[in-house]
C-alpha cells in the first residue's frame, strides 16, 4: 500500500435500501476494476460523463484515473464484494477550489450511492482545505443535478455554452447536517428491517442433532409458524425436522432473505461469501468461537463484519441468541428460545446472548408483549444504535428497552437517544458501571469517562437508567400500559395502614410528593375501591395514583381488579398497583383479561416501594419530555474563524519546550485521553497544563479526464472531470499529523468566545508583588503559583488592600513555603461569590463533554459533578447547573447568598460552543469560576490541544462504526 494512502478515508457506508457498500480511495491496483467498472455502463451514462460517446478507456485514462497524490487530486470508490460500483473525484483548480466529478454503475443507481459518496468526497476535500466544488451537467442529466442540490450545501447553478456549472459551498449547514441526519436514519432503519421481516429463512448447519443449535433454531421457527418459507441446509442429509434440506444455500430454488449461521466459527466466511453470491440480503450468527475465544477469535470476527459489509451484508452476532418478530405477517423466531413473548408494543434489545433467554422468559412470566427482539451478542455489525434507528419508526414499538454491557458508539447513541425519547421512552441497563469495562468479545472500547458521567449524560438525553434487569421491566411494563405522569404528586389508594406508610416514605425517597394515604380497611371491596380510586383521580392536586390491595384473607379480587381497570381507564392519569403482591401484568388487571395487556392494563408490584421507584423514574422522564428541547443559542462575541487560526498556528507550529505557566514554572502537559491512563475525571484541581493562566481558584466517469479529453459532468453522481492541479494550487499548511499533546495559552482562546480571563502576575519578591498590584488595582489577592502548593491550606491571602499589606502577606507566605517561594497576584473578585469549577474534556467515545462542580474542597472529595455533551442548549446548562448535589449553594440556601446562576448558565454554553468548535482542545480547565452576585469571573485556565486523527466519532460523513 502507498506510504501516503489516506486509509482513514476507508468506511463502511449503508445505502439508502438498507444495503452496503465499501467507500475507500483508489488505488493503482484498481486498473482492471475500473475496466470491469466501466465496461458495464450504458451508454447514456457514458454520454452523461463524457458530453458524447466514449466505448472505452485507453491504458492511459486509466492510469491517470487510478494514479492520485490523495491531496490535489482524490478518487474514492465504492466496492460491493470484489467489484467497483461507482467513483468519485475531485481535482483542484484553484486554492480553494476544485472541479468534482462521479459515476455510479447503471444497476446500482437509486440506491443513495452517490449521495453518501459525495458525503465522503466532501469532508475529504475540506480536509485537504477545499472549499468548493464546481460541476458541470448536461441539462438532460436531472439525476445528476438533483444529487447536487439535495445534499444540503448552499448551491449555485449558472447555465452557458449548452451546460449548466453548478457551485457547492462545502461548508456544512444546518440544512446539510438535517439531510445526512434523515439518509442515516432512512438507510439503518431499512437495514434492521430487513433483517425483522423476512419473506424467507434458511438456517445452515441445521443438523439432526436433538439439542443442536441449528435443529434448536429451526424448530422454534417451525413452532413460531413463520408466514415464509423455511430451508434447512445441510451438507449431507436430506431432510431436518420434516423438512426438506439442501446442501448449499446456492442450492436453494427460491430466494431467501434472511440466513441464520450455525456453523463452526472457522466455517463461517465461506459460508457468507456463498449467501452473498446467493442474494441473502441479511444474517444471524448464533455460532460462537469468536472474539469471547481471545485475539484469534476477534480476528475472525473482525474478519466477518468486513466480508459481509463487503458483500453488502448487515450481520447480527455472533455468539449471539437470534431476532424475533411477534408481528403477525411475519412471526419470526429465529432465536434459541423457546419461549417468546406474545405480540406487544416493547421492542427490546439485549447484547447478551447468555441471557437473552432468562431475560425473554422473564418478559413473558411478567405477561409483558413484545413488538421485536435482538440479540446482538458480540456486537460485530448490528448495535443498538441501528435499533434505535428501526425502532423510531415502527409503529408497533411503543417503548424501548435495552440491555447494553458496551456502547460502540456513544456519541451517536446520545444524539438518537434525545431525539427518539421525545416520542418513545427508551429504558436502559448499562452494565459495567463499576468498571466500564467491555465484555470479551465485543467490538467495542471501555469508557473513559466515569459511570456518573455516563448516567449524567443518559439524562441529558432523556434515556431511563436503571440498576438492574426488575427496574428494567418494572419501568417498561407501566410505561407499555399507563399514560405519562403530569407531575410528581402521588395519591394513594390502600387498605393497609402499614402498606401505605411504606408508600409515603417510598415517595418522598424518591423525590415524589405522596398525598395523605386513602385507607380502606381490610375489609374494603371492589366498591369501596373504585369509589376512592375515582376520587383521587378527580383530585387537580394528583398526578397519579398508587393502588395497594393486600387483603389479610381472600376476598373477591376479580372484583376489585375489574373495577380498577374500568375507573383507571378514561382519567388520563396512570394507576399502578400491588396487586395481592403479584408482579407483572396479571389478567384480571388487564383490559381484555383473555388477551395481552393493551393500553389501560393496570400492572402490579410486588411491594409498594418497587410501584413507587417505577413511578419516580417515569414522572423524571415525563418532566424531561414537557421541557422545550431547544437548540444551542446565537451566542455574540463569538469568533470562530479566529480561534481555529489561533489552534491551527500553535499546532503547527507548536513550541519548542512547553511554555511557562503564568506562576513561572515550565507547565507539564498532563496525559490525556487516549493515553495510558487517560484525564477521564476531570475533578479536584486540574493538573498543570502548558499554556495556563490565571490563579488557582453519478457522473460518469468517477475520475476525471487526462489533460486531452473533455471532461464533463456525468449522470447520477457525475461532475465533470477536473484535469490536473495548477502549480500555484497549493494545499494549505495542516497539523502535524503525530503531534502530541501542545500547550497554548487560553486568554486569547477563551476571549474569541466572549470570555475573559483575569490577569495573574508571578512574583518573586515583595517589591514586584507591590509593583504588580499597583498595576492591577486594589484589592488583590496574593498566593502561591504552584499547583502543588496551593491545595495547602493557608497558602491564599484574600484582600489585600495596601502595600504593607501585601508585604506581609509576602513574608507570611514565605515563611511558610520557604524563602524562594513563587506567588502570584491577582486582583480580587467582587465578594460574596461561589466558587466553580469547569472543564472540557475531548473524551475519543463520547467526543466534547462539559463538566461542572463546585470548586469548594468537599465537593471535590466527594467528585460531586455533572457532565453534558456539547453543544449546550440553554436548557443543557440550566440541568448541568442544577444537577450537582451542591446546586443549592448557588440558589441563596444554607447562608449563602444567591448568585448569578444566568450568567453561570451562558459561560457554560459558550464554553461547550468553543468545545464542539475546536476537536483539537483535548482538555480546557477553568478552575476557579468565581460565580458572583451579578456576573462571573473566571480567574484560571489551562488548556491543552491535540490534533485529532480523524473525525469524531459521530461527526463527519455516514459510516459504520
Amino acid at each position: 500500500m502507498e506510504a501516503h494512502y489516506p486509509a482513514h478515508w476507508e468506511a463502511d457506508v449503508v445505502l439508502a435500501d438498507g444495503g452496503t457498500a465499501h467507500v475507500r480511495p483508489i488505488r493503482p491496483a484498481d486498473a482492471d476494476r475500473l475496466r470491469a467498472f466501466y465496461s458495464r455502463l450504458s451508454a447514456e451514462s457514458i454520454y452523461f460523463r463524457y458530453f458524447g460517446p466514449r466505448p472505452k478507456l485507453s491504458d492511459r485514462e486509466v492510469a491517470f484515473f487510478t494514479n492520485v497524490d490523495y491531496v490535489d487530486r482524490v478518487a474514492l470508490i465504492a466496492t460491493i464484494g470484489t467489484e467497483m460500483v461507482a467513483v468519485v473525484r475531485y481535482d483542484r483548480t484553484a486554492p480553494g477550489e476544485a472541479e468534482v466529478a462521479f459515476l455510479v454503475e447503471d444497476a446500482h443507481q437509486g440506491r443513495g450511492v452517490a449521495s453518501v459518496m459525495l458525503e465522503h468526497l466532501a469532508a475529504t476535500a475540506r480536509e485537504r482545505g477545499i472549499e468548493t466544488f464546481i460541476a458541470d451537467v448536461l441539462p438532460a442529466n436531472m439525476k445528476m443535478m438533483g444529487v447536487l442540490r439535495q445534499v444540503g450545501y448552499t448551491a449555485q447553478s449558472r447555465f452557458a455554452d449548452g451546460v449548466v456549472r453548478m457551485t457547492l459551498d462545502l461548508t456544512p449547514t444546518e440544512t446539510s447536517d438535517e439531510v445526512t441526519a434523515s439518509r442515516e436514519h432512512r438507510a439503518e432503519a431499512r437495514s434492521i428491517a430487513r433483517l425483522l421481516t423476512p419473506g424467507s429463512v434458511a438456517v445452515i448447519g441445521a443438523s439432526r442433532e436433538p439439542g443442536g443449535v441449528g435443529q434448536t433454531v429451526l424448530r422454534n421457527l417451525l413452532a413460531a409458524d413463520f408466514t415464509g418459507p423455511v430451508y434447512p441446509v445441510h451438507r449431507e442429509v436430506r431432510a431436518v425436522a420434516g423438512v426438506r434440506a439442501y446442501p448449499s444455500v446456492k442450492d436453494i430454488d427460491g430466494e431467501v432473505d434472511l440466513a441464520v449461521l450455525a456453523v463452526p466459527a472457522d466455517s463461517v466466511i465461506d459460508v457468507v461469501k456463498e449467501c452473498a453470491e446467493k442474494g441473502v440480503r441479511g444474517l444471524v450468527v448464533v455460532s460462537s468461537g469468536f472474539g469471547e475465544t481471545g485475539p484469534k477469535g476477534r480476528a475472525r470476527q473482525d474478519e466477518l463484519a468486513r466480508i459481509a459489509r463487503a458483500y453488502g451484508l448487515r450481520v447480527v452476532g455472533p455468539n449471539c441468541l437470534g431476532i424475533a418478530n411477534t408481528d403477525p405477517a411475519v412471526r419470526l423466531n429465529a432465536t434459541l428460545a423457546a419461549t417468546v413473548p406474545g405480540r406487544g408494543r416493547v421492542g427490546f434489545f439485549s447484547q447478551s446472548g447468555a441471557l437473552g433467554t432468562a431475560l425473554l422468559q422473564r418478559v413473558a412470566q411478567r405477561g409483558i408483549g413484545i413488538s421485536s427482539f435482538v440479540s446482538a451478542g458480540n456486537r460485530a455489525d448490528v448495535s443498538g444504535n441501528d435499533l434505535l434507528q428501526y425502532w423510531e419508526e415502527d409503529e408497533a414499538t411503543e417503548v424501548i428497552l435495552l440491555y447494553l454491557e458496551s456502547l460502540g458508539n456513544p456519541r451517536k447513541f446520545a444524539r438518537l437517544a434525545r431525539r427518539i425519547s421525545r416520542r418513545k421512552p427508551i429504558v436502559v441497563v448499562k452494565s459495567g458501571g463499576t468498571t466500564q469495562g467491555v465484555p470479551i468479545g465485543h467490538s467495542a472500547s471501555a469508557l473513559r469517562l466515569p459511570d456518573s458521567a455516563l448516567s449524567s449524560l443518559f439524562d441529558q438525553a432523556g434515556v431511563i437508567r436503571v440498576d438492574d434487569l426488575i427496574q428494567l421491566f418494572d419501568v417498561g411494563q407501566l410505561l407499555a400500559c399507563q399514560p405519562l405522569p403530569a407531575g410528581p404528586r402521588v395519591g394513594l389508594v390502600t387498605n393497609s395502614d402499614a402498606l401505605g406508610l411504606l408508600a409515603v416514605d417510598a415517595c418522598v425517597s424518591a423525590g415524589l410528593e405522596p398525598r395523605p394515604p386513602v385507607n380502606l380497611g381490610a375489609a374494603a371491596g371492589a366498591q369501596e375501591f373504585g369509589t376512592a380510586l375515582a376520587g383521587v383521580l378527580a383530585d387537580p392536586d394528583v398526578d397519579a395514583v398508587v393502588v395497594i390491595y393486600m387483603p389479610p384473607i381472600p376476598g373477591d379480587s376479580a372484583s376489585v381488579a375489574a373495577e380498577l381497570v374500568r375507573v383507571s381507564r378514561e382519567a388520563g392519569k396512570p394507576v399502578l398497583a400491588t396487586f395481592e403482591g403479584q408482579l407483572g401484568m396479571p389478567a384480571e388487571l388487564r383490559t381484555d383479561p383473555a388477551a395481552l395487556p393493551e393500553r389501560g392494563s393496570v400492572p402490579s408490584y410486588a411491594a409498594p416501594e418497587e410501584a413507587v421507584r417505577a413511578l419516580a423514574d417515569v414522572v423524571r422522564y415525563a418532566l424531561w419530555r414537557r421541557q422545550p428541547a431547544g437548540e444551542p443559542p446565537e451566542l455574540d462575541h463569538i469568533d470562530t474563524a479566529s480561534a481555529r487560526a489561533l489552534v491551527a498556528r500553535a499546532l503547527t507550529h507548536p513550541p519548542a519546550e512547553p511554555p511557562a505557566s503564568p506562576e513561572g514554572t515550565a507547565a507539564e502537559v498532563p496525559e490525556l485521553p487516549g493515553q495510558e491512563s487517560s484525564a477521564a475525571d476531570p475533578v479536584g484541581a486540574p493538573p498543570e497544563v502548558p499554556g495556563s493562566t490565571g490563579q488557582e481558584g453519478s457522473a460518469a466517469d468517477p475520475v476525471g479526464a487526462p489533460p486531452e479529453v473533455p471532461g464533463s459532468t456525468g449522470q447520477e453522481g457525475s461532475a465533470a472531470d477536473p484535469v490536473g492541479t495548477p502549480a500555484e494550487a497549493q494545499p494549505e499548511e495542516s497539523p502535524r499529523a503525530d503531534a502530541g499533546p501542545v500547550g497554548i495559552d487560553p486568554t486569547e482562546l477563551l476571549a474569541c468566545y466572549g470570555l475573559t480571563v483575569w490577569p495573574a502576575e508571578i512574583v518573586q519578591t515583595p517589591d514586584e508583588a507591590v509593583a504588580a498590584a499597583e498595576r492591577l488595582g486594589w484589592p488583590v489577592v496574593l498566593k502561591a503559583a504552584d499547583p502543588e502548593a496551593a491545595k495547602r491550606a493557608g497558602t491564599v491571602r484574600l484582600g489585600l488592600t495596601s502595600p504593607a499589606a501585601v508585604r506581609q502577606a509576602h513574608a507570611d507566605l514565605a515563611g511558610q513555603l520557604g524563602a524562594d517561594v513563587v506567588l502570584a497576584v491577582q486582583k480580587m473578585a467582587p465578594q460574596p461569590a461561589v466558587p466553580t469549577v469547569v472543564n472540557v474534556l475531548e473524551d475519543p467515545a463520547f467526543g466534547p463533554v462539559v463538566s461542572f462542580g463546585l470548586g469548594d474542597v468537599t465537593a471535590r472529595l466527594l467528585r460531586d459533578r455533572g457532565y453534558r455533551l456539547a453543544p449546550l442548549t440553554a436548557e443543557d446548562a440550566a440541568g448541568l447547573v442544577r444537577s450537582v448535589e451542591a446546586a443549592p449553594l448557588l440558589f441563596g440556601e444554607y447562608g449563602y447568598p444567591p448568585v448569578a446562576v444566568g450568567a453561570l448558565q451562558e459561560l457554560l454554553v459558550r464554553v461547550g460552543r468553543l468545545a464542539n468548535d475546536l476537536p483539537e482542545v483535548a482538555r480546557l480547565d477553568l478552575d476557579p469560576v468565581l460565580v458572583g452576585e451579578s456576573e462571573v469571573f473566571v480567574l484560571g485556565a489551562r488548556a491543552v490541544l491535540r490534533s485529532p486523527e480523524g473525525p469524531r466519532r459521530d461527526g463527519g460523513p455516514r459510516r459504520l462504526a
